[in-house]
């Protein structure tokens, strides 16, 4: 049973719902969360701002096509990605946004692949607004729930802020289109995975469809009505933890339903070492990012053998 615990509770510190959320953390790595300052108007509104994208032409979203990039930007062609390697390439859609750097920001001239800049189809600029929008409101809650956890888990509220100044946030829009006829059990919306960075923030339009692993192995539904929110955590806040938090496998099984999510992948910038406190190792969040991007995108993984 994934938990479900009222964000206004943890945003007060609650001794229960900490508890609750300690639990979440250690032995779940799955909750939802409730009464963010995210409404249940304001999921509905940018989710179908996504799936008027996903309806343009092919050639539309081609122009913003991510294989033609060295990067993780724009749209994402059904199996352009493969996030289990004994799978096959996900049939998913999707279109992926980064956090966007000042013109006179000093990392601009590192030219690194996880600020790289976001494209964005012509001809739509609401789009455009309502997804940055958007951004910058789920990269203010992803903050408050990571400061909450930070006090579940018996550290300063504060303790990984400064991490978070310029982070490696991802916004994604994922199109999931009914099971294909063809599909095999080789065929996922998204195969069995662990997300790479910190904290997930996702956004569902409530059909089902997404499954965590348990501990035994079994594999569980997750479930979460539009304006609630399905929070998961990644290999860095694992290893960054030292196993406090927990990154847990689950996939996407397609029903007979179209699904739209929208995952905000919070991530710290670049130089931040998220190897376990006093460990003699160095992990950069960057390097971390920036491998397990080249193991799973398609385009990606090509460049890197070449």
């Amino acid at each position: 049973m994934v938990p479900t615990i009222d964000a206004a509770a943890i945003a007060r510190r609650d001794k229960t719902a900490l508890a609750t959320l300690r639990r979440a953390v250690e032995d779940d790595g799955f909750l939802v969360v409730e009464n963010t300052a995210l409404s249940q108007a304001r999921v509905l509104q940018v989710i179908e701002a996504y799936r008027a994208f996903f309806r343009l032409p092919e050639a539309a979203k081609a122009e913003v096509d991510m294989a033609r990039t060295g990067s993780n930007r724009g749209w994402g062609a059904s199996g352009s990605e493969q996030v289990d390697p004994n799978a096959n390439p996900d049939y998913k859609q999707v279109f992926d946004c980064g956090f966007e750097l000042r013109a006179d920001d000093p990392l601009r001239a590192a030219d690194l692949s996880v600020y790289a800049d976001n494209l964005w189809p012509e001809g739509q600029p609401e789009f455009r607004a309502e997804i940055q929008s958007y951004y910058r409101e789920a990269m203010a809650v992803c903050l408050q729930l990571l400061q909450g956890i930070a006090a579940a888990i018996g550290q300063p509220e504060d303790y990984f802020d400064a991490a978070f100044d310029r982070p490696m946030a991802l916004l994604r829009g994922n199109f999931y289109p009914a099971r294909p006829v063809w599909a095999t059990e080789k065929d996922f919306g998204i195969a069995a995975h662990t997300d790479y960075g910190c904290l997930t923030l996702l956004a569902t339009d409530g059909v089902e469809g997404l499954e965590a692993q348990t501990r035994a192995g079994e594999w569980i539904k997750v479930k979460a009505a539009p304006g609630a929110f399905v929070i998961n955590f990644g290999e860095m806040l694992e290893m960054w933890t030292q196993g406090a938090v927990r990154a847990t496998p689950h996939r996407v099984v397609v029903t007979s339903q179209e699904r739209i999510s929208v995952p905000m992948f919070f991530n710290p910038r670049h130089d931040t070492n998220v190897a376990p406190v006093g460990a003699d190792d160095v992990i950069l969040a960057g390097d971390h990012l920036k491998k397990r991007f080249e193991e799973t995108y398609l385009h990606l993984k090509d460049d890197s053998a070449a």
